[in-house]
């Protein structure tokens, strides 16, 4: 007898059906093959199909059983075909009758017959909504990251046998109820509080210019100075995630395998710190079936890279083209897969390899040809990416012995969702979200400067030798400064201080 069931497989981080075929045969030796381009994790979903069906006090057919994953030119993996594989030979074998319309099931078994936590629902999910299927059985423990997209009726499966059950009318099983509210998040932030940072008050407002329009930073100092206390105090200043962008980064955390079923939806801006150490393959994604990396796993939030010229050169290197473009796309021989990288990159450096070159205190024991091999290590494309550049200094003795806390990260955060708000009502009906995605069409329309403000351009342009792109990036953070502060023209005042974060000696 034959039977069809219907599943899916995760491309990148879209669905892609897949129908599963089973076939007992009459007759023959007794024989379990699965074919279809599995991978190893399918090929041994045959040991827990049979035991769950054994352990779930149903037969298992001790025939020759076929069973086939098309189409067959789309890689198969992971276990999520445990259930669909499972119920097709319930199916074939009579034990169960197949259910009327257009149904998905999902989910991996346990030995038992109990139902485990299976990475990309959200994406299957979504698939059966584009596809018509009214219907979607996955394990219980998923049932809250599967309600998210709404659309679909999705069925909580705790174990095989309540499974049966269900398709035999003997206990219904009671659709899963409908999705969480993502515009209710918590206040609860990860990481610092400016409050936390004495001193430092230059880089607490490139902080804050940088989260109100999204802009790439880059911090240089001597060791101990604040860097990473700065920038683990970002995203406390970041404006929440909007229902897009929340279901977006779950989408990406599911596929990667890290979202907690505990905790099904990603609600905070992420805060990636990957180590020096990473390959290139790790920070943008990669492998022989890609699968996002540390740059798109940063999606809508930030990337942090400390100590950004130990990163290997070929690392930094392909962080340019997912700075530019917003995606990253990995092409292998089976196929292309793409990933979102919208991220603001946060890079810490020290000026020299012992730390202390200019700094004011302690004397630099580097040489000279030593600190600019060092500093060569970030390549002029890659800086021409990086929208602030901060020298941070060491702190004074009086204001670190002092009790006086500075501006909360609550109060900057107000400041800064006011000019994201202006913002979005000033591309309404376009897909950017803030001023550091201006393309130079919409820096010319929506970044003009006040006479006098002209003039400190012009003069600009000639002594700090600015390139096209370097004029842009002045305009944008200059649209930014102009945003904090309510201005609807570009003044003299935002311009000079937007042109304080450029690179000296860099067009």
């Amino acid at each position: 007898m034959l039977a069809k069931v219907l599943t899916g497989a995760v491309v990148g981080l879209d669905g892609a059906l897949v129908e599963v075929e089973v076939d007992i045969a009459p007759g023959g030796m007794p024989n379990f093959l699965v074919v279809g381009l599995p991978d190893a994790a399918v090929q041994e979903a045959r040991e827990r199909v049979r035991a769950a069906i054994r352990n779930s006090g149903l037969s298992f057919p001790m025939r020759r059983i076929t069973v086939n994953l098309a189409p067959a030119d789309l890689k198969k993996e992971g276990p999520s075909y445990d259930l669909p594989i499972a119920v097709g030979i319930l199916i074939a074998s009579g034990q169960v009758e197949a259910e009327p319309g257009g149904v998905l099931y999902l989910g991996e078994l346990s030995l038992d017959g109990s139902l485990r936590h299976t990475p990309g629902i959200i994406a299957l999910v979504a698939l059966a909504r584009e596809r018509g299927l009214d219907t979607v059985y996955v394990p219980a423990i998923d049932a809250r990251e599967a309600t998210l997209l709404g659309g679909v009726r999705v069925m909580p499966v705790p174990t095989l046998g309540a499974l049966v059950a269900h398709l035999r009318g003997e206990a219904p099983i009671a659709p899963a109820p409908e999705g969480e509210d993502l515009a209710a998040g918590d206040d609860e932030r990860p990481g610092g509080d400016l409050a936390d940072v004495k001193g430092q008050e230059h880089a607490r407002r490139a902080l804050e210019v940088a989260a109100a329009g999204g802009h790439n930073l880059l911090m240089s100092g001597p060791p101990g100075a604040g860097k990473t206390l700065l920038a683990r105090a970002l995203p406390s200043i970041l404006p929440a995630m909007t229902r897009d962008e929340c279901l977006e980064v779950t989408k990406i955390y599911s596929v990667a395998g890290h979202l907690p079923p505990e905790r099904p939806v990603v609600r905070q801006r992420p805060f990636r710190a990957p180590h020096h150490t990473i390959s290139h393959a790790g920070l943008v994604g990669g492998g022989r079936w890609p699968r996002p990396g540390e740059i798109s796993l940063a999606h809508r939030g930030v990337l942090f890279l400390d100590e950004l010229p130990e990163f290997g050169q070929p690392a930094l290197e392909v962080l340019r083209q997912p700075l530019e473009d917003g995606h990253v796309t990995i092409s292998r021989a089976q196929g292309s897969v793409t990933f979102p990288a919208k991220v603001m990159l946060v890079g810490a450096m020290n000026p020299c390899p012992c730390g202390y070159y200019g700094d004011s205190l302690r004397a630099c024991t580097c040489s000279e040809t030593l600190v600019t091999r060092y500093q060569k290590r970030l390549s002029g494309p890659l800086l021409d990416r990086i929208d602030i550049h901060l020298d941070v200094p060491r702190v004074e003795y009086d204001k670190l012995a002092s009790d006086r806390a500075g501006e909360a990260s609550s109060v900057v955060r107000q400041r800064v969702e006011a000019a994201r708000e202006r913002q979005r009502a000033r591309f309404a009906g376009t897909a950017l979200t803030c001023n550091a995605d201006m393309g130079p069409g919409q820096v010319r329309r929506l970044c003009a400067l006040e006479g006098a403000a002209q003039a400190v351009m012009r003069a600009a342009m000639t002594q700090l030798s600015l390139s096209a792109r370097a004029y842009h990036r002045v305009l944008k953070l200059a649209r930014t400064i102009a945003d904090l502060a309510d201005a609807e023209q570009i003044g003299a005042a935002h311009l000079a201080e937007a042109l304080q974060y450029q690179p000296r000696g860099r067009g």
